[in-house]
């Protein structure tokens, strides 16, 4: 990191710039495009809370995670991060760290007591990525991605 990343929110002005954030290609296996989640977005806006990662004036990857007060407690669509994706060229500087963090900041504000993420088991997925964040599994699996949480 070259400066304090920030999250930003995706705006007309900055939409096109957060769909052209690309992993490394191998990662393509196991990451849905940003514009993928954008559609999502869309379809989901009570519940998503997509943003853009910045670093000074560069946008370095993209973050979206859902609230939705509708499911019930302990349900691990209540609170999850839904996607991340950092920029090829900006993994392993922290960028994904601070995603993570400022999205369970977030749960936190709204009085939510986990984060849940999904992941894909594969050989460069982002399974150790999580583990390492304190993520645990809990022992489900959700249309063929492993479900872990973190208490927050």
């Amino acid at each position: 990191m070259t400066s304090q990343p920030r999250l930003v929110e995706i705006t007309p002005l900055n939409v096109r710039t957060a769909c052209r954030i690309e992993v490394h290609p191998e990662q393509k296996k196991v990451v849905s495009p940003v514009a993928w989640s954008l559609a999502e977005a869309y379809a989901s806006p009570a519940a998503a809370w997509p943003r853009l990662v910045v670093d000074g004036d560069e946008a370095v990857g993209f973050v979206m995670a859902g609230f939705d007060g509708a499911q019930p407690a302990g349900s691990f669509f209540r609170s999850g991060l839904w996607r991340l994706n950092i920029g090829a060229d900006h993994q392993r500087r922290g960028y994904g760290r601070f995603a993570v963090e400022a999205v369970c900041e977030e749960a936190r504000r709204r009085g939510e007591p986990r984060i849940t993420v999904l992941w894909v088991s594969h050989e460069h997925g982002s399974e150790q990525f999580y583990l390492g964040l304190g993520f645990q599994p809990i022992g489900e699996v959700w249309d063929g991605e492993v479900v872990a949480e973190l208490v927050l």
